[in-house]
């Protein structure tokens, strides 16, 4: 990581506090790259789990709460390459749960990265942080969703991108509901193992990436625009089953717990769409539009796979705002 020389400031403001919310990560377009521009990918924020912590002035480095290794490092990091004093206390409310697919490394890197900023009233912005930390070397889903929220569609990367462009930023209606399905014992692919499963996947085929850009670009978004679940949904079940299969020797399967992809066949006769896996997993997403349906449904799964004590089942709605960063 470049080290920036910034002049160490004085300390502008007592307490900053910031909530990153998480993501589902709905998929990647092209993984071969085909066009020169790798990656490309669809994500979604959502409300009911997220990164919330604050940082005040202290004479002794304090992280406490969850995620505080991962909290530390990221402070180390980010107070060097600023070059601001580390003497702070950080809180970590809640931390989004890490190698589940819901994004929280980078959360944490943007949550840390950005009340450091506020704090220090440095006039970073958010992909300033992001480059500071490596963060969107593939996707720039968690970048985009702690910017504006909602659903955003990165352009993935070519020979001069630094973080990837956000192409698309829509708002879900407010009546969707995803139904998140967390298994307790696994993690997905994450660190090195994940940088060599893409090192040995196979080539993904152009005329595949092609496809799923083409139902992207003019069924996915124009069913988000009309408020149209069912084929979003349709694009997405579509778009999930592709890469999923790409990456199943990488992962074990489509999903990579069976136990989830038991529920997801489940939740699928149910009446859900938008069937997936969220990054590696191992959580998988569906997708209800009404919010009764789905708590109802959300009950039953809960009822339905009870002999499974590693699942358990969320009911999540969009979150159609980024970040919030605030003085206290």
């Amino acid at each position: 990581m470049q080290q920036h020389a910034f002049p160490i400031v004085i300390v502008q403001h007592s307490k900053v506090s910031v909530i990153a919310p998480a993501r589902l990560h709905m998929g990647f377009i092209d993984l071969s790259g085909s066009l020169s521009r790798h990656f490309g990918s669809i994500g979604v924020a959502l409300n009911e789990q997220a990164t919330r912590l604050s940082v005040s002035h202290a004479e002794q480095r304090t992280i406490t709460g969850p995620g505080a290794h991962r909290a530390d490092k990221c402070l180390t990091l980010l107070c060097k390459a600023l070059n601001v004093s580390d003497q702070l206390e950080v809180i970590i409310e809640t931390a989004i749960p890490e190698h589940v697919g819901l994004g929280s490394g980078t959360q944490m890197s943007l949550a840390i990265g950005m009340a450091l900023n506020t704090y220090y009233d440095l006039g970073l912005t958010v992909r300033d942080i992001a480059a500071l930390m490596d963060r969107g070397l593939r996707s720039g889903i968690g970048i985009g969703i702690f910017e504006q929220g909602g659903l955003v569609v990165d352009g993935g990367r070519g020979e001069k991108t630094i973080t990837p462009p956000m192409l698309v930023h829509m708002d879900i209606p407010k009546d969707w509901r995803f139904i998140l399905v967390l298994d307790q014992r696994g993690q997905g692919l994450h660190g090195q193992q994940e940088i060599q499963a893409f090192k040995e996947l196979p080539p993904f085929p152009q005329q595949e990436a092609a496809r799923l850009c083409y139902l992207l670009l003019m069924q996915g978004l124009p069913a988000v625009a009309e408020n149209d679940l069912s084929k979003f949904g349709d694009v997405i079940t579509q778009l999930q089953r592709s890469v999923g299969e790409h990456f199943a020797s990488a992962q074990g399967g489509v999903f990579t717990s069976p136990e989830v992809a038991c529920a997801m066949d489940w939740l699928k006769e149910q009446g859900a769409v938008a069937i997936g896996q969220t990054s590696w997993g191992p959580t998988g997403f569906c997708a209800i539009d009404g919010i009764e349906l789905a708590e109802a449904i959300t009950h039953k799964a809960k009822e339905k796979f009870a002999h499974f004590d590693n699942l358990s089942f969320i009911t999540a709605s969009a979150r159609n705002s980024g970040g919030d960063v605030f003085v206290v």
